[in-house]
């Protein structure tokens, strides 16, 4: 990216900037610079180098029109104070469209979660990463946030792992805030994509009945039957799908099919009866997301 709109080029048509426009246009440039090097335009957000290197060049082919020779000053080298104002007030409109294809972009990759996971099998802990898809499933992406936000997974046990099928977790240790979200039932987003190995998608026993629960699909060869369900992916394992693999599963199915936990006594007791009758399952410290 080249800078030399008023740096390396002094003449601007039949006029010489001022030394306060100099500074205000190379500033903004370097803004500009700044902006589409930092994170969030980073490659591993979604945006390609082209994308960034396509904003600079509009910023600066902006800046080379509000600059230009239109200017009915042709008998004065300098730029108005009144000139001046309005080409800033101009070129604050023409940033602000970097940063809102910044929002824009961020809001279609979803965020990045990390979990980290306590009494995985055969000991130690791990920890794993979900990137939210809000351009799969909107609604869910949102609950699931919100979810972090308020540190609901935190203590979360995961009390349902099947190995090459699933693991589950989402009921909350405290049985007060659980009975809280019980009845705030999600209403349902499409199905955009598949139920693919790392996918994470809410658990939903029909139309419009999603709450807190969430699966991890850990077939390798995906769970597509549940596509047709209704099981919309919200996001994905991008970091730590071998710590997933690790959590513990040596209860088995649920009651009353299985020996695992009852999930009526989940909700009833929380982690009381979780921790006195299947002290092995593996659960989460903490949530956060990744700045």
């Amino acid at each position: 990216l080249q800078f030399n709109i008023f740096l390396n080029e002094p003449v601007v048509g039949s006029r010489r900037p001022t030394n306060m426009t100099r500074f205000v246009a190379s500033s903004l440039i370097l803004a500009s610079y700044l902006v589409a090097s930092s994170e969030g335009f980073a490659p591993s957000r979604g945006i390609s180098a082209a994308t960034v290197i396509g904003d600079c060049q509009a910023r600066q082919s902006t800046l080379n029109a509000l600059f230009s020779d239109d200017d009915q000053t042709d008998n004065d080298d300098t730029l108005s104070r009144r000139d001046v104002g309005s080409r800033i007030a101009m070129l604050a409109s023409a940033f602000a469209t970097t940063f809102t294809s910044t929002d824009a972009f961020a809001e279609e990759e979803g965020r990045l979660i990390k979990f980290e996971v306590e009494n995985l099998d055969g000991g130690g802990s791990g920890s794993f990463t979900v990137r939210t898809r809000p351009d799969w499933a909107p609604k869910g992406v949102q609950r699931f946030e919100t979810l972090t936000d308020t540190k609901f997974w935190d203590g979360c046990r995961v009390f349902r792992v099947l190995p090459g099928f699933i693991a589950q977790f989402g009921i909350t240790g405290d049985p007060q805030v659980q009975a809280k979200w019980r009845s705030v039932n999600l209403s349902d987003d499409p199905v955009k994509v598949t139920n693919s190995r790392g996918t994470v998608v809410f658990a939903t026993a029909g139309p419009n009945t999603r709450t807190t629960q969430i699966f991890i699909n850990t077939n390798p060869k995906g769970n597509g039957f549940l596509d047709k369900q209704g099981f919309s992916p919200i996001g994905e394992i991008v970091e730590g799908m071998d710590v997933v693999d690790k959590l513990y599963a040596g209860y088995g199915e649920g009651a009353p099919q299985g020996k695992g936990p009852n999930q009526g006594l989940i909700q009833a007791k929380g982690n009381e009866y979780l921790e006195a009758s299947y002290p092995k399952l593996s659960y989460f410290s903490s949530a956060k997301f990744v700045k």
